[in-house]
């Protein structure tokens, strides 16, 4: 069905979400609609927060949100939904629509299969009815079951649409471009060239898929790299438990604008450990690339101010690659923690593979990797 469509059945006039790829059309026909509006759209860092603002609206207003999001963030928002939405607390009505990766039947990545086959599971503990939205699904049958909605809405309830891949399409065109002109893969071969034999920590999506290329573009093991693909704003803290517990090897994490916003906390933890061995480089590009480029706040954000407020002895800023090896090169003689975030243009390449071994496959090999390290 077309996202226009979707939405005017719904009929709300305040969508705030974290982008999905199985939610692009709908992402794009609110970005050509509202834009950036904090009184009809807002991105937020993550779904939990996502809920929240969506409770604030319908409080300011009494009118019913929509939070829109993959399934990936039902964990972030079980704990707002039991304890804030619910009937037996507040009883805050809203719509989600959620994208369904790693459906049961339907091949998918590794991060996505488990989550895939709890999903519905998950909404129907959490006391949230859900539909299920296909290519087959007609129009009327997403208008009658709305209807059905409205009356649990008018109590208090909560309701879910489930959205399959190719389910939504708009038209419209997005593009989502900014004026840096560093792409990711060159920066992240960089970081490849200046850690050596040093672990990596990537963050989710095209990151982790570009270093995995790397290494096998310049003939080397992938024993050096843990591939975050999934658990999106972690990285940071999983390189962070990795240095702590290796104190005589240097650390190297490779994060993301978006995967920094999810779960900011992290980065204060970071600065008062101030652990010497690890180097936190932050690649910005302003968006959810990985998803469809929908825009994060990151570029209207002093990453830098806030890496040093929370602790980080050393943090800077870089725009081209004279600058990037330097701080790098830097980043390597001392030995305390540092921050680099890397201002990053929006694109891949669209050949851009996937990791050819599995996760379990990198685990291991990145454990036995740690074990010949101090």
């Amino acid at each position: 069905m077309k996202a226009e469509k979707l939405a005017a059945i719904i009929d709300s006039d305040f969508y705030t979400g974290v982008p999905d790829s199985q939610l692009k059309a709908l992402c794009n026909y609110l970005m050509g609609t509202y834009g950036i509006d904090p009184k009809h759209h807002i991105i937020a860092a993550n779904e939990g927060n996502c809920v929240a603002l969506a409770a604030g609206y319908h409080l300011a207003t009494g009118k019913i949100p929509v939070v829109y999001m993959q399934n990936s963030g039902e964990g972030n928002i079980i704990n707002p939904v039991a304890s804030l939405l619910n009937d037996k607390v507040y009883g805050i009505p809203m719509v989600f629509i959620i994208g369904w990766r790693g459906e049961p039947g339907i091949p998918d990545e590794p991060q996505h299969i488990y989550q895939g086959s709890v999903t519905v599971k998950l909404l129907e503990d959490m006391g949230v009815p859900s539909f299920i939205i296909g290519k087959e699904t007609t129009d009327e049958e997403v208008e009658a079951i709305m209807n059905q909605y409205r009356a649990l809405l008018n109590k208090g309830k909560d309701v879910a649409f489930l959205v399959r891949k190719g389910a939504i399409s708009y038209d419209g065109k997005i593009k989502y471009e900014n004026e840096n002109t560093m792409s990711r893969e060159e920066i992240i071969r960089h970081i490849v060239i200046a850690s050596g034999a040093d672990p990596i920590v990537s963050t989710t999506g095209k990151a982790s898929r570009e270093l995995f290329e790397i290494r096998e573009a310049r003939g080397q093991g992938h024993q050096y790299d843990f591939l975050t693909v999934g658990s999106m704003g972690h990285s940071s803290s999983i390189a962070l438990g990795v240095a702590i517990h290796k104190p005589g090897t240097r650390v190297w994490c490779i994060d993301g604008d978006g995967s920094v916003l999810m779960h900011m906390g992290s980065m204060a933890v970071l600065g008062s450990n101030a652990t010497p061995n690890m180097v936190h480089v932050v690649i910005n590009n302003g968006a959810h690339e990985t998803v469809g480029g929908m825009p994060t706040v990151a570029s209207a954000v002093d990453l830098v101010a806030i890496a040093k407020a929370c602790g980080y002895p050393n943090a800077v800023s870089v725009a081209d690659f004279h600058a990037l090896d330097e701080q790098l090169e830097l980043a390597k003689s001392r030995s305390q923690l540092s921050f680099i975030e890397v201002k990053c243009s929006i694109g891949a390449r669209d050949d851009l593979g996937r990791p050819t071994t599995s996760p379990l496959e990198n685990k291991k090999n990145f454990m036995g990797y740690l074990d010949t390290l101090k």
